[in-house]
């Protein structure tokens, strides 16, 4: 499962990760129906899904900022609102990436994936921050 945060809604990710992701693509608003959901809230809503991966450009309230489970992944995109139709392309390479291509070789860890294919992440039972490129 993808959930995607609601800054990324309207502008058709969803609909383009879809193309290639065989699991669901959703927004974190569907996750709570007719709520407003805080950023602090997230985890906890990942945390009952089944190894989530949550996408978001919001990279100053995720990024070495929220606590991260073996539950569920995170992936931010340190990117402006023009950049973001290259989300599902970056995305989809991480998801391809021979240490990544499962859901719990992803689950644990947040990354951040620049549009320059350098990717840093750090893991749940370890938060030394590793870098590598896609």
């Amino acid at each position: 499962m993808i959930v995607l945060d609601e800054q990324l809604l309207g502008r058709k990710i969803d609909e383009a990760i879809a193309k290639w992701y065989q699991g669901p693509v959703l927004f974190v608003t569907e996750l709570r129906l007719g709520t407003i959901i805080k950023d602090d809230v997230i985890p906890q809503l990942l945390r009952l899904q089944r190894n989530p991966t949550f996408v978001t450009i919001n990279v100053s309230d995720f990024w070495q900022k929220v606590t991260i489970d073996p539950r569920f992944s995170v992936v931010c995109f340190p990117i402006n609102d023009a950049e973001v139709p290259n989300i599902p392309i970056m995305l989809k390479q991480l998801f391809r990436a021979k240490r990544f291509r499962t859901k719990s070789q992803r689950s644990g860890r947040v990354f951040r994936v620049r549009l320059d294919g350098v990717v840093q992440f750090y893991e749940y039972d370890d938060e030394q921050l590793r870098e590598f490129i896609l």
